[in-house]
């Protein structure tokens, strides 16, 4: 069972920047793809961005490529996501996923969630 915290939302202007961050408990971290999502008020959950579990790949969402980034450090369990240039439509409870797939994450059937982190950008 692995256990996903994120932290690091918060309110920001528009234009401006946040790092959201995941701490995964498993110790076997190195061995899952992690991928962020983000679910505003009456909207769906969306896919923003996800990564294989060495690092060496990464994918996005057509809305973020270019402003979001995520990465990872397998030493410290976490996965995280710099998000510059924000927007108020990245307004959002922004989710941490793991699973053993990369495809699996990619396609919002990860196995593991976090709870959640709330991004408020004001314009």
């Amino acid at each position: 069972q692995v256990q996903l915290v994120e932290s690091g939302g918060g309110l920001v202007q528009a234009g401006g920047s946040l790092r959201l961050s995941c701490a995964a408990s498993e110790g076997t971290f190195s061995n899952y793809a992690m991928g962020w999502f983000r679910q505003a008020p009456g909207k769906e959950r969306e896919f923003v961005a996800a990564i294989t579990w060495s690092g060496g790949l990464t994918y996005y969402a057509g809305s973020v490529k270019g402003r979001f980034t995520i990465s990872r450090d397998n030493a410290k369990n976490t996965v995280y996501l710099q998000m510059n240039s924000l927007k108020p439509e990245d307004t959002a409870v922004y989710y941490c996923a793991a699973d053993s797939l990369f495809a699996t994450v990619k396609f919002g059937q990860a196995a593991y969630w976090g709870k959640g982190t709330l991004v408020n950008v004001s314009s």
